[in-house]
This record gives C-alpha cells, structure tokens and sequence, in this order.
C-alpha cells in the first residue's frame, strides 16, 4: 500500500489558504482527498476559566497542540482512522465531541503555521505558502470574525493590531522560507493551483507504479 501524499497549505490570517485547498480537493474528483484544519488542534483549555481562555493568542505556535496533530497525521499514514477535535471559538475551548476521520490518499494540512514545525515539516510532500496583501487579508479576517464568531468591527481591528499584525510577522511570515511553491493571492491564482495539481498527480502516478 503506498503512502498518502501530504501537502502542507501555510500563510497568514485570510490568505485564501482554505480556498487553495478546495480548489485542490476539487481537481481530484475521483481521488480520495482530506484536509485537516490546524485550527481544530487547539490546545483544549477546560482547566481555564472563560475569562481566561477569551485571553488566549491563537496566532502563537504555543497555541496548538501539534503532538496530537502529529500522532492523528502518522496515524492517517498508516490508513488508520482519527478522532479529529471540534473547537468551539464561542467558547474558546474544544468541544466534548469529536469527529471520526478516515484515512484518504491525499492529505492536505491547512494552517497559519503548519510550516513553523520542522516535525510537521518533515511529514509533508510539498509544502505551500499562500502569500497576499496584509490589507485584502484583514478585511477578510474581519468579514469572517464579524459572520461567524459575533465578533464587533472593534474588537477585530484591536485583535489584529495587539495580536495578529505582530504574530504573522514573527512567526507566520518567516515560514515563507520554507515553502516549495509560494502562491500569489491566494484561490484566484488558477495558474498556480494547476501546476501544484499536475505535481500532485506525478507523486500519486510514481507512487502507484513503484506498486506495480
């Protein structure tokens, strides 16, 4: 049985990292394809009070739990299933429950800093950095935080000028030396999603023919 085939999606808050990774899903209609969202591996903070959790930096590697993300990814490797955590941004803290995910033969890794982590690294095929301008990305972090987790115009500007700006330019922007292709703005860039997806097929191609 050959080994999934990882890719690693970086880049800072409203890249379009998530769109990238769709686009990439959906080039692959007939190929078993996952994506595993960094965010769902916060650190869990059930030993916090509320007030102390709302604290929380979730742009600081500190943030996340990577030796569970890292044992759910090898065990992916292994076409061995995973209870993947659900976090609760309302709450600042993980869910009781958890999703049940099954091994596929793409894996995509989806984060802000999925790249900082030479362990998560070293788990990766391709390693990718989609780079766009600070203003498109606040605007869209803002157009999110407001939607879906009730977040005021205010508190987002704040967020992002004590925590965010300072964080991305400290930890997320020096991941960029570490990717194999950086993509341009994102999702529209088709040019380069199209080469990232042929280099996928000639992974999963040599792969299944070292098989035969």
């Amino acid at each position: 049985m050959q080994r999934p085939v990882v890719i690693g999606v970086a880049g800072g808050t409203g890249s379009g990292k998530t769109t990238v990774a769709r686009r990439i899903i959906k080039s692959f209609p007939d190929q078993k394809v996952l994506m595993i969202e960094q965010d769902a591996y916060y650190k869990d903070q059930s030993h916090l009070s509320f007030e102390e959790r709302v604290k929380t930096n979730y742009d600081h590697p500190f943030a996340f739990d990577n030796d569970l993300f890292i044992e759910h990814i090898n065990r992916l490797l292994n076409y061995q299933p995973i209870q993947k955590p659900i976090y609760d941004f309302s709450i600042h803290n993980r869910k009781a429950e958890t999703n049940r995910v099954l091994p596929k033969d793409v894996i995509i890794l989806e984060g802000i800093l999925v790249l900082e982590d030479k362990r998560l690294r070293d788990l990766m095929d391709i390693k990718i950095f989609v780079d766009t301008d600070a203003d498109v990305r606040i605007i869209r972090r803002m157009v999110r935080d407001i939607r879906e987790r009730g977040r005021t115009i205010e508190s987002v500007i704040d967020q992002y000028l004590s925590v965010v700006r300072p964080m991305h330019l400290q930890f997320i922007e020096p991941t960029k030396r570490y990717a194999d292709i950086i993509i341009p703005e994102g999702g529209k860039n088709k040019v380069a999603i199209d080469l990232l997806v042929t280099k996928i097929k000639t992974i999963l191609q040599e792969r299944e023919a070292k098989l035969v």
